[in-house]
């Protein structure tokens, strides 16, 4: 299984947000998991795509349930 990365330009590009929103998130402890590999900051694509599922809503309070 080939892991696919995206580097914090290319999140920030995907999710309409500034890339200081991301350092900040990182900063913060929120946000999707990350790597550090010597100094450079990469996302894998399995791990923003897990992040945007935990993001999903039915309303405001009520998180997407799984209706499979």
């Amino acid at each position: 299984m080939e892991v696919k990365h995206m580097n914090q330009r290319q999140v920030a590009d995907r999710w309409s947000v500034s890339e200081a929103t991301l350092e900040r998130w990182r900063s913060e402890g929120i946000g999707p998991r990350f790597m550090k590999i010597q100094g450079r900051v990469l996302y894998r694509l399995q791990d923003i795509e897990a992040y945007e599922e935990q993001c999903l809503r039915e309303s405001t309070s009520t998180p997407v349930t799984d209706r499979s």
